[in-house]
């Protein structure tokens, strides 16, 4: 069970982290975001980032198996990432709509996924 609630929030994080790093990149569109400079930027993608570790601290206490989870270190670390890919993929196609997923990306993808069988494999 504590596999499933690590992967839980390491979604719920990814989310969040995903929104902070690229969201702003949407401020041009929210009219009074338009005179923000720089510095307020990265002051809201701070605070949204905020709570991305109010659940990736979690999610690696809970999954790391010497605090009784499931996963090893390499193992949380990866599985993070195929989840940030996940997560971004989702991100820039519903938000992004100039943004194409090529077959490169797909084949990226696929190399990635094979990245977690061999992590896993025992």
């Amino acid at each position: 069970m504590n596999g499933i609630y690590t992967i839980g929030l390491l979604v719920l994080s990814n989310s969040f982290m995903t929104i902070a790093w690229y969201g702003h990149l949407k401020f041009n569109e929210i009219k009074s975001f338009n005179n923000l400079g720089l510095f307020a930027i990265i002051l809201i993608s701070w605070g949204i980032a905020f709570f991305e570790y109010c659940f990736q601290v979690p999610a690696n206490r809970i999954g790391y198996q010497n605090n009784g989870g499931s996963f090893s270190l390499v193992e949380l670390k990866v599985i993070q990432e195929v989840i940030t890919l996940v997560v971004f993929t989702v991100f820039s196609l519903l938000f992004f709509k100039n943004e194409i997923l090529r077959l490169n990306h797909f084949i990226g993808f696929i190399f990635l996924v094979l990245a977690v069988y061999f992590i896993f494999k025992k």
